[in-house]
């Protein structure tokens, strides 16, 4: 309980919400395998977009495809693709709800069948929630990022593993992010999707803007440029005018 928890470093609590989120989460009692406070921001993504399609790469049981789902019905818009190897544990519901197609492939393999679905005005967002292995993620990255649309997202998850989590592959989902995005200026990562600070998108929210914000070095590099014109402004303003003088004479002479 909260109470007996409150002097808990986070690195200890991360792996109990782990465990609870792994084990005890369920959307309409389909195991949902989603930290919660993610899937509130995805919701807010969802309301902020409007996509027309939303592709999940992973969907195990299908909980967070229903949700995404029902999200879309209440907006009246939207379709679910739901890429995994396998869609054995899927119950029905979800199966059998209008807004959602599921295919069972790699999804490399299933990029042509994907892209036949998408009508070019459509808005795409996606969700990577597969193997989390670096190569895969790279892999779905470079295969899927063409497809998002502009203002939209590009969701990687679980790149909390190892970076926050004392477990997962490594390298990993979130190594395999920074390298997208080395070889890619069409994203960014949206920290501020992070509001809630447990994540388990750790720099995973990635969208696509050609109006990027700078980056905190850049934005460094402008607050120093502005305090140079500052003290050159005062310096301007209250140096007597003779040492100007003085200055330009010798600048002159040499």
């Amino acid at each position: 309980m909260l109470d007996n928890q409150l002097n808990q470093p986070l690195a200890e609590l991360l792996p109990q919400l782990h465990n609870a989120f792994t084990h005890s989460t369920h959307y309409f009692g389909i195991q949902t395998l989603k930290n919660p406070l993610d899937f509130w921001v995805y919701q807010e993504i969802v309301f902020e977009v409007r996509p027309d399609i939303i592709i999940e790469i992973g969907n195990k049981n299908g909980g967070s495809t229903l949700a995404l789902a029902h999200t879309l019905d209440l907006l009246d818009n939207g379709q679910i693709i739901g890429i995994d190897l396998s869609h054995r544990t899927v119950p029905p519901v979800v199966t059998e709800h209008p807004r959602i197609t599921l295919i069972e492939d790699d999804a490399i393999q299933a990029l042509s069948r994907v892209t036949e679905l998408i009508q070019p005005h459509f808005k795409v967002l996606v969700i990577e929630d597969s193997s989390h292995t670096y190569h895969n993620t790279l892999a779905v990255l470079r295969a899927y990022g063409a497809l998002v649309t502009e203002e939209s997202f590009f969701i990687v998850e679980d790149t909390i593993l190892r970076h926050g989590l004392p477990f997962g592959p490594v390298p990993g989902a979130y190594e395999a992010v920074h390298d997208f995005l080395k070889e890619n200026d069409d994203f960014y990562i949206d920290s501020s999707r992070e509001k809630y600070t447990v994540t388990w998108n750790v720099n995973g929210f990635l969208r696509k803007s050609k109006n990027r914000p700078d980056s905190v070095q850049d934005q460094v590099i402008k607050s120093a440029s502005r305090l140079t014109r500052l003290r050159q402004t005062i310096a301007y303003l209250f140096v007597p005018p003779f040492v100007f003088l003085v200055i330009n004479y010798f600048r002159n002479q040499y």
